[in-house]
């Protein structure tokens, strides 16, 4: 989908350097003024080996969703000259997935303006085969999105392609100098708006995708909404507000978020901002949602949660939480309550996503859904059985 995007950052001003996408100035025949037309950048995500799995989860989130760039294919040899979104969710989206990066230029008729690495390895490093397709797409003129630990701009081969070609390379995950930083002041307890975040009992769960599922139905009723990303797909989706926590140095994490929320309560006057959750705050590898809660100050959580997922993604020797055991733990750590679950269908069947719906609802006594699986007016009506003083007007766009 191909939509105007403008990138804001946490502390109100327009997304300069690494985190800014690309844009292209159109100016259509016979305009004679200086205003010119903004158009997304089209782009190719690359995925070898991991479309559709959990360490692609930035090219899944991508084809669902994308406002800072059109998406225009996928590369992944597993699927060849398949649709990615068949591939991901059973309903096709048109677009392609090629096993090649040349495969993937031919099909159209002018160059893609930006390859995207679609991974999130959990070494957060570039292989020596997927190096070669970046530079593969530098010598073609393709600028680069990665969402790396590892900093391409700071590749100095990578960067030196680059720099010979004219191109750009935006490392989301690279941080303002700390200098720029700011602190948490307290101010987001003066945001009028309702604060959700969206957590989750593990990393690469569906979180993004509930709360993007659930900004959509919100403003389609009118109820103003603004997503606040907290990673790196999220901000390459084109959140107009947000910061990669991961990448903060942990002295910052609180007040980067808080600006954030400030910044889009401030610029927008919505109803509710939600928040993207991180990892878990039960996972002793992430700090992501300790911040998240601590920055936010949430009114409410809403809790991702995949039943069938036997242990924690990436530790086989870690058994996943429950959800009941990590809303006690989120409710004790923070001031806040959780309002609903909602499930990651992974490895289920319909009768499974059906009888587990009614048995976790049963069990914690709360509204329980499926972003995906079920009808978004489900995951609308959790949120407004919390807060029924909610003010339905005629649908407003997306933010």
């Amino acid at each position: 989908m191909e939509t105007k995007s403008e990138t804001v950052d946490a502390i109100r001003r327009p997304i300069r350097g690494p985190q800014a996408p690309p844009m292209k100035q159109i100016k259509p025949a016979g305009m004679t003024s200086s205003r010119q037309i903004t158009s997304s950048p089209t782009a190719v995500v690359y995925c070898e080996g991991n479309f559709a799995q959990i360490d692609g989860k930035t090219a899944n989130g991508l084809v669902r969703h994308s406002q800072a760039y059109r998406i225009l294919s996928v590369i992944d040899s597993t699927y060849i000259g398949q649709d990615s979104g068949a591939v991901l969710d059973d309903v096709s989206n048109s677009i392609p997935i090629f096993g090649r990066l040349d495969a993937a230029i031919a099909n159209e008729a002018a160059l893609p303006d930006t390859l995207i690495y679609g991974m999130a390895p959990s070494t957060g490093r570039l292989s020596t085969a997927d190096r070669g397709v970046v530079l593969q797409a530098i010598e073609l003129g393709m600028n680069i999105v990665s969402g790396l630990h590892e900093y391409l701009s700071d590749d100095r081969e990578i960067a030196n392609a680059a720099s010979e070609r004219n191109v750009t390379i935006r490392d989301i995950r690279k941080p303002k100098p700390s200098k720029d930083m700011r602190l948490f002041d307290g101010s987001v307890a003066g945001v009028k708006a309702l604060r959700i975040a969206v957590l989750g009992t593990d990393c690469a769960i569906g979180k993004r995708t509930t709360a993007t599922v659930l900004a959509r139905a919100l403003n389609a009723k009118g109820i103003k909404t603004v997503l606040v990303g907290t990673g790196q797909t999220g901000l390459m989706q084109g959140a107009k507000y947000g910061i990669a926590m991961d990448a903060v140095p942990p002295q910052f994490c609180c007040g980067e978020l808080e600006g954030a929320i400030v910044a889009a309560s401030e610029a927008e006057q919505p109803d509710i901002i939600l928040i993207e959750g991180q990892g878990a705050l039960s996972h002793p590898a992430f700090c992501t949602s300790a911040f998240i809660l601590r920055g936010s100050q949430p009114d409410a959580v809403i809790l991702q949660h995949a039943p069938k997922r036997a242990h924690r993604c990436d530790f086989p020797n870690m058994p996943m939480p429950t959800s009941s055991s990590e809303i006690a733990l989120i409710e004790a750590f923070a001031d806040t309550k959780v309002i609903g679950v909602t499930l990651n269908h992974e490895g289920m069947s319909e009768a499974e996503i059906t009888a587990t719906i009614a048995a976790q609802s049963l069990q914690l006594g709360l509204p329980v859904t499926d972003a995906l699986a079920r009808p978004a007016a489900h995951l609308l009506a959790m949120v407004v059985a919390a807060y029924p003083g909610l003010t339905q007007r005629p649908a407003v766009a997306a933010i």
